[in-house]
């Protein structure tokens, strides 16, 4: 269900604004419907107040819980069943976040990422992105919602940005902790600071070598990475917010001293923050993960020349946490994917 015919649908059964933003707000942050102080006899149109428990369950079937797989860092990993029945992958992280997906598949092709050997299957609508939030939030509470899930969220921007605009609004999330992740897109810089809810950024740089980026991302857009720095400043300038660079940490790949220097002239003096993220092993992929105490290096190198890093766990290591897996399993077994190309 895209966010706009839900919108388009309340109104027809004769809900003004003030009717929508409640229904919304309940919706997407899993409350009843019958929840606030206002009696909903007193307060919604009798068509509305009618429809109101078939639409609930039609919300909640947006997005159902097929799996939960817990973690010994506090993370939980989610199978999440659309209405379709294709599947995506949520994280309920640390201290009240949440990893969500935005398409099914995802047709950028990181190497490193089981979610890009499966290619594009569909976009995941707005409707079902906020309906994981509502079930993830039936869980536990979440104040953070990053766009970091399987999929591109900027070869989806529609339904991405009234998401976002929704979950910065009547789903009671700060902006600064709406996180969109991109490998990079011009429409996304062009379009993110139009929207009424401006979300933090981070940019999945992984290299400082275009040829490198060019192999580890093959259908990722070709701005070098200095291009995309200084875009990612503009975007920071522009809101406030520093950018967020993530880093997936492959042994004997990014790991180098090279990479250290390269690091160092393209963010030495930005806004920015560095998130290196050891690499979350994948079956069947030749990857692997450095040593903890190699990625502590890199980090106070970088911490020591001035770069703002944070070494991050993976979430989710025991829990075979890397993206699209729990998918990819499920999938193999419950139905076959059809792969649509961007």
């Amino acid at each position: 269900m895209r966010l706009d015919t839900l919108r388009e649908r309340l109104r027809a059964l004769g809900a003004n604004p003030q009717h929508e933003a409640r229904v919304l707000r309940l919706w997407s942050q899993a409350l009843p419907q019958g929840s606030g102080r206002r009696a909903l006899d007193s307060f919604m149109p009798v068509t509305l107040r009618h429809a109101l428990p078939a639409l609930s369950a039609e919300l909640a079937a947006l997005a159902t819980l097929q799996s939960q797989h817990l973690a010994e860092d506090g993370s939980s990993r989610l199978l999440v069943q659309l209405q379709d029945g294709q599947m995506v992958e949520s994280v309920l992280l640390p201290r009240e976040g949440l990893c969500v997906s935005t398409q099914v598949g995802c047709a950028v092709g990181c190497v490193f990422c089981m979610t890009g050997k499966e290619g594009l299957i569909r976009q995941v609508t707005g409707g079902e992105i906020v309906a994981q939030v509502a079930l993830a939030r039936t869980l536990r509470p979440v104040k953070k919602v990053v766009f970091m899930g399987m999929g591109e969220p900027s070869h989806n921007l529609d339904n991405v940005m009234q998401a976002i605009e929704l979950l910065g609004t009547q789903g009671n999330i700060a902006h600064k902790n709406l996180v969109f992740s991109t490998v990079g897109d011009e429409r996304a810089f062009a379009l993110l600071p139009q929207g009424r809810v401006k979300p933090a950024l981070a940019l999945s740089l992984h290299t400082t070598r275009a040829d490198l980026r060019a192999q580890l991302l093959p259908k990722a857009p070709r701005i070098s990475p200095q291009d995309l720095v200084e875009m990612g400043e503009v975007y920071a300038r522009t809101t406030g917010y520093p950018i967020q660079y993530q880093w997936t940490l492959l042994e004997g790949i990014n790991d180098t001293d090279e990479e250290i220097e390269g690091i160092v002239r393209l963010l030495q003096g930005k806004f920015a923050l560095m998130n290196m993220i050891p690499y979350n092993t994948v079956d069947d992929l030749p990857y692997k993960r450095p040593s903890w105490e190699r990625a502590a290096q890199i980090a106070r190198q970088l911490h020591q020349r001035g770069i703002l890093t944070k070494l991050r766990q993976s979430a989710g290591q025991d829990v075979e946490g890397g993206c699209g897996q729990l998918r990819a399993r499920a999938a193999a077994t419950r139905f076959p994917v059809k792969v649509v190309h961007a």
